[in-house]
């Protein structure tokens, strides 16, 4: 009978392989945590800590440097830190040197209401809290706060935050009741009355035609309303 010699060496290797992979694997389900770091992800992380973080996971966890790397669930870390109010998403991972690494993403806000109480609306329209750690410089939201308008409230902020004049110069959305937005500027005296959130390209663009007529003319500190709630044109009121 011949001996395969060439199956039994592959076999033989294959089994080796196998055999290393495993061991290599299991030394390494035992290897402890070096150290956790926390890495916050673009320009908006102000409004949440470091130290913030590794308290909330201690609180869940306990220390977590020098513990088996196999007693970590991962998707669970990542469930607990996305329980922070100011956390839009997170990503938790283990390097092969033995390191925590969680990457955050924090919300950000676009908006501070100031009512009964006291919150932001973030970039995604919804509620957000304040922060002890920083206070972003976002237009403020006063007068009849409900549920609508704060939609309402939310798609004039979206839209201002899209134009840079816009972003730059607003700096307050009064809420007279449903459908009656005003906006107040940062350098002008005026008051511009919105009416509600229907068309609002063809509104912010014929007062940017005014705007920019009135400041050639150097008669903006003149005005003391400026309405684009009627159709097609900007009713001005003088002081």
């Amino acid at each position: 009978m011949r001996i395969n010699w060439d199956y039994i060496k592959l076999t033989v290797l294959l089994v080796a392989v196998v055999a290393l992979y495993g061991f290599a694997d299991q030394r390494n389900e035992r290897r402890m945590v070096e150290n956790v770091t926390v890495k916050f992800v673009g320009e908006n992380s102000l409004y949440l800590t470091e130290d913030a973080v590794n308290k909330l996971l201690i609180q869940n966890y306990g220390p977590l440097e020098n513990r088996p790397k196999e007693q970590l669930v991962l998707n669970t870390i990542e469930e607990v830190i996305l329980s922070n109010d100011m956390v839009k998403n997170a990503q938790v991972y283990l390097t092969v040197n033995g390191e925590l690494v969680s990457k955050i993403v924090q919300r950000k806000p676009i908006g501070r209401v100031e009512g009964v109480s006291k919150f932001y609306l973030d970039d995604e329209g919804n509620r957000m809290p304040l922060s002890k750690h920083h206070s972003a410089r976002v237009p403020i939201i006063t007068g009849k706060i409900t549920g609508k308008t704060l939609e309402d409230a939310y798609v004039i902020l979206d839209y201002i935050n899209k134009d840079d004049f816009l972003r730059k110069n607003i700096i307050g959305i009064h809420i007279l009741e449903e459908e009656k937005y005003q906006l107040k500027f940062r350098m002008e005296n005026f008051v511009v009355n919105l009416g509600g959130v229907d068309n609002l390209n063809k509104k912010f663009s014929n007062f940017m035609a005014f705007y920019a007529k009135a400041a050639k003319d150097n008669s903006l500190e003149d005005y003391a309303t400026v309405s684009l709630e009627f159709n097609n044109q900007v009713v001005c009121t003088k002081i």
